[in-house]
C-alpha cells in the first residue's frame, strides 16, 4: 500500500500564542541579513488561494502526487485538463503588497536571500531577484523521457489548439494551479507529448509525494548557513520541505519570526509568530523603516 504525503497538520501541544505587533520583523530586518522563506499565504491577496488557512484548498481538492501522475494516462488526462484552465487563471494574477515589500526589502540590501515554497513567480513579478524556487515553477515543463525544458505558454497553445472549445466553469483554483473540475467536465481532453521525443510532458514542479532535487536542498542550506535570521511569510510549515530549514536555522541559533494568521509546525521553534494578513503586515513594517514598498 502506498502512503500519502503529509497534508494536513494539527497542533499537539500548547503553543504561544500570535502576536499583533510587526515590530520584532522590523527589527531584524533594520540589521539586515534577513532570509525569507514564503508559502502560499503571501498569494492568497492576489487570488491565489492557500491550501490550508480558512477556506484553503484543502478542505475541497486533494493535490496530484508524482505517484499518481506517473501511474497512468488518465490521472494525466485529468491533471492536464484541470492545470490547462487553472492556467489562465495564474497568468491573470499580479504581485499584492506582501510581494511588493519583500522586493523592497532586497532592493534596499536587508534581505540575504529568498527561498520560495510557491510556483506562482509573483515573487519575481514584484522585482525580487535571485528567488530559490524550492518547489519549482509553473512556468516551465519538463518531459518526464528526454528531460527537455520547454515553457509553459508553449504548452498552453498547442493544449489550446487540441481542444478547442474547453470552456468548463471550475469550482475554485489552487495553489498548485489545479483547477477543480468534475470527471464529466474532464471529458475526453487531449494530452499532448513532448515536440522532442513524444514523451510524457510534466509541469517542473515538485508534487506532493515527490522528492525536492538534493542539489536544490542543499543551497537552501547554505542560504539558511550564511543568514543572520528566517522570517517566514505565509506558511503553515506542514510539509518538511520548509519546515526543516526552520529547524536548521533555530539549532544554529538564528532568530525565526513567523508571519501567519493561524498557527504554523514551525512555531515552537520560533522567537515569535506576527498574527496578521501578510500584506497589511509587511507594508506597516516598510513603513517603519522608512521603505516606499512600491518603489
Amino acid at each position: 500500500m502506498r502512503m500519502r504525503p503529509t497534508l494536513s497538520w494539527t497542533p499537539t501541544e500548547d503553543l504561544p500564542p500570535g502576536i499583533t505587533d510587526p515590530g520584532p520583523v522590523a527589527d531584524a530586518l533594520a540589521a539586515g541579513g534577513v532570509l525569507v522563506l514564503s508559502g502560499a499565504g503571501l498569494s492568497t491577496e492576489s487570488g491565489i488561494p492557500d491550501y490550508r488557512g480558512e477556506g484553503g484548498s484543502l478542505s475541497r481538492h486533494t493535490p496530484m502526487t508524482y505517484q499518481d501522475f506517473t501511474a497512468g494516462p488518465q490521472a494525466r488526462r485529468r491533471y492536464w485538463a484541470r492545470s490547462h484552465l487553472g492556467w489562465r487563471t495564474f497568468g491573470r494574477a499580479r504581485p499584492n503588497a506582501g510581494h511588493r515589500a519583500v522586493a523592497a526589502f532586497g532592493r534596499h540590501g536587508l534581505l540575504s536571500g529568498v527561498i520560495t515554497q510557491n510556483v506562482d513567480g509573483l515573487h519575481q513579478a514584484a522585482g525580487s531577484e535571485d528567488v530559490v524556487e524550492l518547489h519549482g515553477s509553473l512556468e516551465r515543463v519538463v518531459c518526464l523521457s528526454c528531460g527537455a525544458f520547454s515553457p509553459r505558454r508553449e504548452l498552453a497553445e498547442r493544449l489550446e489548439e487540441a481542444n478547442r472549445g474547453f470552456e468548463p466553469v471550475a469550482a475554485g483554483i489552487n495553489p498548485d494551479g489545479d483547477a477543480d473540475l468534475s470527471d464529466e467536465q474532464v471529458g475526453g481532453f487531449r494530452v499532448v507529448p513532448c515536440l522532442v521525443c513524444g514523451g510524457v510532458l510534466k509541469p517542473d514542479v515538485v508534487f506532493f509525494g515527490e522528492a525536492v532535487p538534493p542539489a536544490r536542498v542543499e543551497h537552501c542550506r547554505r542560504l539558511v548557513r550564511e543568514a543572520a535570521s528566517l522570517l517566514v511569510l505565509g506558511s503553515s510549515l506542514t510539509v518538511m520541505s520548509g519546515l526543516r530549514f526552520v529547524r536548521e536555522a533555530a539549532q544554529a541559533g538564528k532568530p525565526v519570526l513567523i508571519v501567519n494568521r493561524d498557527p504554523t509546525r514551525g512555531d515552537r521553534h520560533a522567537l515569535t509568530r506576527v498574527a496578521l494578513p501578510l500584506g497589511a503586515a509587511l507594508t506597516t513594517v516598510a513603513a517603519r523603516l522608512g521603505l516606499p514598498a512600491d518603489g
